[in-house]
């Protein structure tokens, strides 16, 4: 997510050169073949570009529009997945509880198993849902990457599990599994009643629905006639441009033509990578420090003091 006002001009011409080398070619080729080889058919009145540029405003303004409810969607699900990671570690510390004081050592460890474990679920679930898919590339090399690997959860799971953990086809369900079972054991051991047993199990079933919801983005891609069309619009529109204000403005149809080119060219992008909000992209839900502050404030919880580092704002980027 970038957190700067002011974007840097090194990222944007990253992302936009290519585009804005072929409308600054265009035009001075236009130019040139206008003034200097009397090509008179180069000229379009304005009036053949005034409704293009109408209806391509408004249909990126309807497609930013969408592709930021995408966004905020995925941003409104990993904010419940931290208040509900708080109420986890809450409810196994104070609602576990054993009946026979020659257990208490047992419990604690079971408490310590599903509180961690539960930390490996949320690291492991933003690697899960940052694995790239196909039909999500854009062919564009990033600037930013954020590293995504299974083994950030090694710290909080045993050897066993981790082998089992990263194996599994859907590796966060697996764990969720998991705590079921030690819920389970919780129960017949007697340490939990059965209204504990349900809030317990309630939680655990939040924890579902927000990897499934989180899932349905990942794995459902913005329509892509939407995205299709709007490059087609912008590409037409931009190509254009130059022999619309060739004869009124001469040469200054280069610089004129290029700048509203690149106001168009910015607002289709703003919408195409913001689409798709789990890529591990500069743009997208800063999953990664939702994680650590996840894991800061339950081992706060906890007692424990050894809280991870906060990433370094990479020139005001949060991944």
């Amino acid at each position: 997510m970038i957190l700067d006002r002011n974007l840097k001009w090194e990222v944007i011409v990253h992302y936009t050169w290519k585009s804005m080398l072929y409308y600054l070619l265009l035009s001075v080729a236009v130019f040139l073949l206008h003034d200097y080889f009397d090509v008179l058919k180069l000229h379009l009145p304005f009036s053949t570009l005034t409704a293009l540029s109408t209806a391509l405003a408004i249909f990126l303004g309807f497609k930013n529009s969408n592709a930021y409810e995408r966004w905020w969607e995925a941003r409104q699900i990993w904010g419940q997945l931290v208040n509900s990671s708080r109420s986890w570690a809450r409810q196994v510390i104070t609602m576990i509880i054993p009946t026979d004081p020659q257990n208490a050592e047992l419990v604690k460890k079971l408490q310590y198993r599903m509180v961690y474990r539960h930390l490996a679920f949320v690291h492991g679930l933003r690697v899960f849902l940052r694995k790239p898919k196909p039909y999500n590339s854009t062919r564009q090399e990033e600037i930013f990457e954020e590293t995504n690997e299974y083994t950030d959860t090694v710290a909080f799971l045993s050897p066993e599990e981790y082998e089992a953990f990263w194996h599994k086809n859907n590796p966060p369900n697996y764990l969720l599994n998991v705590q079921g079972d030690d819920l389970k054991e919780a129960f017949q051991r007697g340490w939990l009643s059965d209204y504990r047993f349900v809030q317990l199990e309630q939680t655990l079933v939040e924890f579902n629905n927000i990897q499934g919801r989180s899932e349905r983005i990942k794995n459902t891609p913005f329509p892509r006639q939407y995205s299709f069309f709007s490059r087609v619009f912008v590409f037409i529109h931009a190509s254009l441009l130059p022999f619309v204000f060739v004869e009124e403005i001469g040469w200054a149809s280069i610089p004129v033509s290029v700048i509203i080119s690149f106001v168009f060219l910015c607002l289709d992008l703003v919408g195409e990578r913001m689409e798709d909000p789990f890529e591990n992209r500069l743009e997208d839900v800063p999953l990664t420090q939702l994680s650590l502050s996840i894991e800061t404030n339950l081992k706060e919880h906890w007692g424990d003091k050894n809280f991870p580092q906060p990433k370094d704002l990479k020139q005001g980027i949060m991944l």
